[in-house]
């Protein structure tokens, strides 16, 4: 593997060393030296789309396939290469965090050489992704804290798709996302015994993602103003989702997302309320106490945004049947997962 050390120093890009003291607010910084996102009608120099496809096929959401595909991410353009056209862009962290895992075996995924960081604010635990990666920082391993700004890999092409990423497609596949459970391993072997995992608590099904693109804009012109919950909050609705259960682990690590009831303070908590958006992503919680559930003692839809619900890419999240919305095979697994 080629040295990253070695190639930081040719674009003069030196890798701060310093140990990350106190915490600090996390101001969101873009994760490449290209910049096009900030400046208007920048986006098709900065979003790579897939081959023979427009720049918003790199964009996030249900942009591939007629919008029957979700693209986790966003999918950032080369702007650095060497002589033989090969991408040579640092890959920098998007803010203050701490390495959590490290996939050095590009065959394991097609992600392929990929690495996550956690960051922590506002009461969110919020994770970055970084993926088809060349080289990843000498010496960077998980529980190693890295500044924002820092370069932590190089960007490059890898992947275990069979048809792999062109020099032109050269780019840095980049996601924000929430965890949604602290113990994925068991569930995983719970419910699905036939399936492989190769990454952990660090599937990419346990990590549930948001727009980027918003947060690097607002985060750039915010300032001292900028708030991640605020973006957050502001997350298209699919629906309300009922998580039956007194412990949810996304609440107790991500406390900036939960909204305060009076009534569970007085007779404790029975069950969540969880807005989440068409892609899957929890991003308002609501504890119930049992008085406020009616006798409703499974995972189901309490309400449905049924414009959005009619799209294609939601449609694994919930259906309709006999005028009534339950929930699809992907909605069945996220409630699932979450009450874990």
């Amino acid at each position: 593997m080629k040295s990253l050390a070695g190639l930081l120093l040719i674009f003069g890009l030196v890798a701060r060393g310093a140990p990350v003291g106190p915490a600090a607010p996390a101001v969101f910084r873009l994760p490449t030296a290209n910049r096009a996102l900030l400046q208007p009608g920048g986006e098709e120099r900065y979003f790579a789309g897939t081959e023979g496809k427009p720049w918003t096929s790199g964009t996030y959401g249900f942009v591939r396939s007629e919008g029957a595909q979700f693209h986790e991410g966003l999918d950032i353009r080369c702007v650095q290469r060497d002589r033989r056209g090969e991408p040579q862009d640092p890959v920098l962290a998007t803010a203050d965090g701490v390495v959590v895992y490290v996939n050095d075996r590009p065959s394991l995924s097609n992600y392929g050489r990929y690495l996550i960081l956690r960051h922590s604010l506002e009461g969110l635990e919020v994770f970055s992704v970084y993926a088809h990666l060349s080289a990843v920082r000498d010496g960077l391993r998980p529980g190693g804290p890295v500044r924002g700004g820092d370069p932590i890999a190089v960007m490059g092409r890898t992947s275990n798709t069979h048809q792999r990423i062109s020099q032109e497609r050269a780019h840095v596949h980049f996601e924000l996302s929430v965890r949604l459970s602290e113990r994925y391993v068991a569930w995983h072997q719970a419910h699905e015994p036939g399936q492989r995992n190769d990454h952990g608590e660090w599937n990419g099904r346990n990590l549930a993602g948001f727009d980027p693109a918003p947060v690097l804009r607002e985060a750039a012109g915010g300032g001292a103003n900028f708030s991640l919950l605020r973006v957050l909050r502001s997350q298209t609705e699919l629906g309300h989702l009922l998580v039956p259960g007194r412990r949810l682990s996304l609440a107790q690590r991500n406390p900036g997302l939960v909204l305060k009831n009076p009534r569970t303070d007085q007779e404790g908590i029975a069950g969540w309320e969880v807005a989440v958006t068409p892609t899957g992503m929890p991003f308002v919680l609501i504890p119930r106490a049992a008085s406020e559930l009616g006798g409703r003692r499974t995972a189901q839809w309490l309400s449905v945004n049924a414009a959005v619900a009619g799209r294609v890419g939601s449609r694994h999240l919930v259906r309709e049947r006999n005028g009534r919305w339950e929930l699809g095979p992907d909605g069945q697994k996220l409630a699932s997962l979450l009450a874990f």
